[in-house]
């Protein structure tokens, strides 16, 4: 992990869940969709010096989001640094295809670098090799697009050991045994999917062998939606233990029914989330445990990341390694993919120790 993720996730972390966050594999899915971008021939240079002005666009899953927009607020703060020229553009909904048409925007305002939270890994493709064809690097952050879409992926932390997480803490919270569902965002979310997927396979192992997973429901990463599916999980489940939210909409509306209704301190709400959107509900009981990384953190290394494409210094092949400002030097794994590191478990011993 870097200095500055050590300085954000400082605190009680579980030791646990640093163990299993530690060896991972990536996530992309239907790795083969919309092929045909063009690729760099060019060989990597990482002494050539940053290129300045370069023109990046962050396009998130959907605005006012409130951890898209933790994520993005880092993606500016880096152009700041680099001396490049931010740009913010996106849907107000999280449909599979409402980020097609910004992308075609961009394209056509010959931006430099695209910045995507891809709604779906394939949707955005044929738009996306557009841009790549004309000469925009595409860094996906958050959530992947298919790999032969863009240059590179940021991911926040290895997909197996995100999911292996949420399998613990449904463990943990349930007592070993018992019902629990998953609040999950929209049904094409790459890295929810990839997540629950994840989460599936661990349940279906011998130590969790006491536990039930009765449905997973989409909130569409909508407060509201999100809000009626968590109440509708636990009129239709009346022995749900716990609900498992890995999307920090779908939590924060989970809690927030949970902590006014006759549920509360009967069944455990937990998956990721912010610190700030959260206290209230660890300090009234209602969530006892949940878990993220700093969402700045991803938008400020995508950035950089979009910056030095640009600038020649990598590629987007294995192991090339650039420098990402405060966060130190990264290295390329397989697929294109960079993790930016493990993420903390929060409670109520260290939550107060975080503003974000």
């Amino acid at each position: 992990m870097t200095k500055m993720s050590r300085r954000f996730l400082t605190g009680a972390v579980s030791a646990g869940l640093v163990l299993v966050l530690a060896a991972c594999s990536g996530t992309t899915k239907n790795d083969n969709a919309g092929s045909g971008g063009q690729q760099s021939t060019a060989a990597a240079n990482p002494n050539a010096a940053a290129a300045t002005g370069v023109k990046m666009a962050f396009l998130p899953k959907q605005l006012n989001n409130p951890y898209s927009d933790i994520e993005v607020s880092g993606g500016k703060a880096a152009l700041e640094e680099l001396k490049g020229e931010y740009k913010l553009v996106g849907p107000n909904d999280a449909s599979a295809s409402s980020q097609v048409s910004y992308i075609n925007t961009l394209i056509q305002q010959q931006q430099d670098v695209i910045g995507i939270a891809a709604n779906d890994p394939n949707a955005v493709c044929p738009s996306l090799n557009q841009a790549r064809s004309a000469g925009i690097k595409v860094v996906a952050f958050d959530s992947d697009a298919a790999k032969d879409c863009r240059d590179v992926f940021i991911n926040q932390a290895t997909t197996q050991g995100i999911g292996e997480a949420l399998a613990k803490q449904a463990k943990d919270l349930s007592g070993g045994s018992g019902e629990v569902a998953v609040l999950s965002a929209t049904p094409n979310a790459t890295n929810q999917n990839a997540w629950i997927d994840v989460f599936k396979k661990e349940l279906a192992k011998p130590e969790y062998a006491s536990l039930k997973l009765d449905k997973v429901a989409y909130g569409n990463d909508d407060d509201q939606k999100s809000f009626q599916e968590a109440q509708g999980l636990l009129q239709s489940f009346p022995n749900l233990k716990v609900i498992v939210a890995p999307t920090t909409v779908g939590i924060a509306a989970a809690a927030r029914y949970v902590s006014s209704s006759s549920y509360k301190g009967k069944v455990a709400v937990t998956g990721l989330g912010t610190p700030n959107q959260m206290r209230a509900f660890v300090k009234d009981g209602t969530v006892k445990q949940f878990a993220l990384w700093n969402p700045a953190d991803i938008g400020y290394l995508a950035a950089y990341a979009g910056v030095a494409l640009k600038s020649g210094q990598i590629t987007g092949k294995t192991g090339e390694k650039f420098k990402a400002g405060k966060l130190g030097e990264y290295t390329i794994g397989e697929n294109g993919e960079i993790v930016l590191g493990p993420p903390t478990t929060f409670d109520a011993n260290n939550i107060d120790k975080f503003n974000f």
